[in-house]
């Protein structure tokens, strides 16, 4: 029986990939900041549930020291993570932090205590949430994309390192998801001056999610990352996400990015 350990847990696609790989007859560590919430999951067979926030370095060591004590691991899920949308101008100091620590940050630090491990054993593989965001940039996102566009290039250049030894590096880059992300994990900031563009954004962005995925669609594509064997480093995730992204290859970064821009602007 594999064994699958995900980050950020407790709700949204962390927690639907959790249920979806109990459901194939994987172990599950699910980590999370406050696992005595995690109810639903706590009552499945064969899933562990361990405090974690990845923005502690020490709780990650321990964390993950003993998720290794529990079970042999054969994939790390990157999942945990949260939105901070407005102006760079607005966004106080703590906010920029916080926003790369967890989504960048605690990436890296998760997936490097793991590193010896899968070395040793000669197989392992990490996938991370990055998200259409991490391919293309919508404004007033500026800290936000700067943490995804930088996993991407993270995994890019981290698989080539890693794959000599046999470890298999992924990313899942989904478009909108039906969860309660906006609401719960996203974090916002303005100021009078970026009012119209603010607002032209978020009437835009509400009809975007009208084509969002279901977060069992995304979860299916973290599975088959798992499962598939392939070598490949990327999956776009969602219907939005993979016309938007072939969008840009079609006509080319610039003029994509000319025409997405008069949606919001």
């Amino acid at each position: 029986m594999k064994t699958i350990f995900i980050t950020g847990a407790s709700t949204g696609l962390g927690k639907t990939a959790a249920k979806l790989f109990q459901s194939r007859g994987w172990n599950v560590i699910a980590t999370m900041r406050n696992p005595e919430t995690a109810t639903e999951l706590s009552q499945l067979e064969n899933v562990t549930l361990l405090p974690l926030d990845v923005t502690n370095l020490e709780q990650i060591h321990e964390t993950v020291k003993k998720a290794l004590e529990i079970s042999d691991i054969d994939v790390v899920f990157n999942n945990a993570g949260y939105g901070l949308i407005g102006p760079l101008e607005a966004l106080n100091d703590d906010q920029i932090l916080r926003q790369i620590d967890t989504n960048l940050v605690g990436v890296i630090r998760v997936t490097k205590a793991f590193i010896p491990y899968f070395r040793e054993k000669g197989q392992g593989m990490f996938i991370s949430t990055t998200s259409i965001g991490g391919l293309i940039a919508f404004p007033l996102g500026s800290t936000y994309h700067a943490t995804k566009w930088a996993l991407e290039g993270w995994s890019e250049s981290l698989a080539f390192e890693l794959n000599t030894f046999g470890i298999d590096v992924k990313t899942v880059s989904p478009g909108g998801i039906k969860t309660d992300f906006i609401s719960r994990s996203l974090d916002m900031a303005t100021q009078p001056e970026y009012e119209p563009m603010i607002n032209k954004m978020f009437s835009n962005t509400e009809a975007m999610m009208e084509g969002a995925s279901e977060p069992e669609v995304i979860a299916e594509v973290v599975y088959e990352a798992a499962t598939d064997g392939k070598k490949q480093l990327r999956y776009v995730a969602g219907e939005d996400a993979k016309a938007l992204y072939a969008q840009r290859l079609e006509v080319g970064a610039e003029a994509f990015r000319e025409a997405f821009g008069k949606q919001f602007i």
